[in-house]
């Protein structure tokens, strides 16, 4: 099943909650997202059931790759629940959290007994005050570090570590979280800044590009790039030529990767979005909840998907003056 643009549907990110017990300024500000903000009713949200049998019909037209997200999946309650279901699919060979890390030492191991293959935590610095910053929230370096530990421990492999890094607030950090990380077995990758949403107040001149990055994690420990993983990987990979591990940066925005994008999303009200940065999605809840047969959901998702022709990232610059205008998706709503 090709888009426009010959792009096949291989992962699926389904998020299972739009609620977050953080307020990370460049995705939930609590400017927006204070005390009266309205979450989705439990009502609204799909059930587990609904989930698994949109990932059977997705994963009958392809799909290989699950991505668990949020909000902060944590929260939705019995979470290793929908693992097991869903690891059980004929098709889905990975089933993969993320996390902010803050319940993940007390859910590690269930989750991974219920057939969680991975997880990757978002860790934006190491020191509280910084964290607490951009968290704009009480947060514990060591609580996030603590449920890593408790992730390897439960066999979670790989971990990978997300750092999205904005000026002014945390590329001072990034030296640090390299140190850190360099000899450990998880996977530290380093984010642009992107425009997600229409509500964090994203600015280009914070964004900090990934040459800059690898440049300074180079001047201190040399590294060279390693080949892809699997076709479409977002992460352009590099190792420590000391044999100390590998990073990883995800540049969307200076280098962006549409030709190469395979991912839809799920949102947690059961609507189909074709791109992180798009406007509107595809109500599937509704063919759900009024009867429709799995071969007019899998007819309605292949009309989706063969219609695709988003590129935004790849049109950010020529068409800058347009896409100011628009509104998106939150990134809270659709997953990260």
């Amino acid at each position: 099943m090709l888009d426009t643009l010959d792009r096949p549907l291989r992962d699926l990110r389904i998020s299972v909650t739009d609620r977050c017990n953080l307020r990370c300024r460049y995705c939930m500000p609590k400017e927006v997202y204070g005390p009266r903000h309205a979450f989705l009713p439990r009502s609204e949200l799909l059930s587990f059931e609904e989930i698994a049998r949109l990932t059977r019909v997705l994963a009958a037209q392809g799909v290989s790759k699950l991505r668990l997200t949020g909000g902060e999946p944590l929260l939705r309650r019995e979470l290793e629940r929908l693992v097991a279901m869903l690891v059980g699919i004929d098709g889905i060979d990975d089933v993969a959290l993320t996390t902010n890390g803050l319940l993940l030492a007390e859910k590690a191991r269930s989750l991974a007994d219920a057939g969680l293959s991975r997880v990757t935590v978002s860790l934006d610095a190491l020191d509280d005050e910084t964290l607490r910053s951009i968290g704009d929230a009480s947060i514990s370096g060591a609580r996030v570090l603590a449920g890593i530990d408790a992730a390897a421990a439960a066999g979670l492999s790989p971990i990978k570590i997300n750092m999205v890094v904005r000026r002014g607030f945390n590329e001072s950090c990034v030296l640090a979280m390299a140190e850190h990380f360099r000899h450990r077995p998880q996977i530290l990758r380093f984010i642009e800044y992107m425009d997600v949403g229409s509500t964090n107040g994203w600015r280009s001149e914070e964004v900090v590009p990934a040459k800059e990055i690898l440049a300074a994690i180079a001047a201190s420990w040399p590294l060279e790039p390693i080949a892809p993983m699997y076709e479409g990987e977002v992460a352009t990979r590099y190792r420590y030529r000391d044999g100390s591990g590998e990073i990883g940066v995800i540049h969307s925005v200076s280098q962006p990767f549409c030709a190469s994008c395979t991912r839809a999303r799920l949102s947690a009200d059961g609507k189909l979005f074709t791109c992180l940065f798009a406007r509107r999605g595809h109500d599937l809840r509704a063919l759900l909840r009024d009867g429709a047969d799995d071969f007019e959901i899998a007819a309605r998702t292949r009309e989706i998907w063969t219609a695709r022709r988003d590129r935004y990232s790849a049109e950010r610059v020529a068409r800058a003056q347009e896409i100011e205008q628009e509104v998106k998706i939150e990134m809270s709503y659709i997953g990260g």
